[in-house]
């Protein structure tokens, strides 16, 4: 574990100095966050100014789903994109020898390969929503829900993790997965609304098969107190059994890999 801390420290340090050369993307990303976290808040605030209240939700309590799919994209651009949508090209070009041959688990070397840090200054502008959100409700969040909605934040990015995972895994079968991960961003912005706003089919899809609704809502709920502790139970549950699956697909799929040499 040690030994992979460290390596971890210095894929996180050598990103960090490679982000430096570039200081000015530190600004101009910042301001980019403060827009897009207008432009992903804006559509909710549209819908809630003719009402109170929808699916059982006000304004400010929807705001709190929208801050935490601010957050897990800013993850998902920042720490698990840019590693893992490289390995497509490694796998077409024949290259990911070079990972291959290296002493240390090949699925922790590509996840790590790369991050982008300034990109993580989406975090600010989640936060920023979560306080106006509470500022409007006129109260603090739960305290029990605070450690809940971390704890779920922990689960919701190995979720992501292992999605990711799953679609890379699908380049050693098929020449191009770009459509498959432009089809689960397009279906991950419907994260940003509460899950009770979806019915029937497309609830239980959002729920269930493609839990968008442990990403954003659960967490959300938890800060608000009224996450029922069994769906908290269930969804790190889920979420154990999901990425070991990833796992297992991951290894089945390096198995086929044909290298440059071969």
């Amino acid at each position: 574990m040690r030994r992979y801390l460290k390596l971890l420290w210095i894929q996180l340090r050598s990103s960090m100095l490679l982000a430096l050369q570039y200081r000015w993307d530190f600004l101009v990303d910042g301001a980019i966050s403060l827009f897009y976290a207008v432009t992903a808040v804006a559509p909710l605030l549209v819908v809630f100014s003719g009402r109170d209240r929808i699916a059982g939700w006000t304004a400010p309590e929807a705001l709190l789903v929208s801050g935490w799919f601010i957050l897990l994209d800013a993850i998902i651009d920042g720490a698990i994109s840019p590693s893992l949508t490289s390995v497509t090209d490694h796998i077409r070009q024949g290259t990911l020898d070079f990972v291959l041959l290296k002493p240390a688990d090949a699925q922790f070397l590509v996840s790590t390969a790369r991050f982008q840090p300034w990109k993580l200054s989406n975090g600010v502008a989640a936060l920023a929503v979560f306080v106006y959100s509470f500022q409007k409700m006129g109260r603090t969040p739960h305290l029990v829900g605070a450690f809940t909605s971390v704890a779920l934040l922990g689960v919701s990015t190995a979720l992501l993790y292992s999605l990711w995972i799953l679609t890379v895994s699908a380049a050693f079968y098929v020449v191009k997965v770009d459509n498959l991960s432009y089809l689960f961003t397009s279906i991950f912005d419907a994260a940003r609304w509460p899950a009770t706003v979806f019915k029937g089919t497309v609830r239980f899809l959002f729920t269930f098969v493609i839990p968008l609704a442990l990403m954003t809502t659960y967490p959300a709920e938890a800060l608000l107190g009224r996450l029922e502790p069994y769906k908290v139970a269930a969804s790190i549950l889920g979420t154990v059994a999901f990425a070991a699956f990833a796992r297992l697909v991951w290894l089945r799929s390096i198995a086929k890999y044909t290298s440059a040499s071969g």
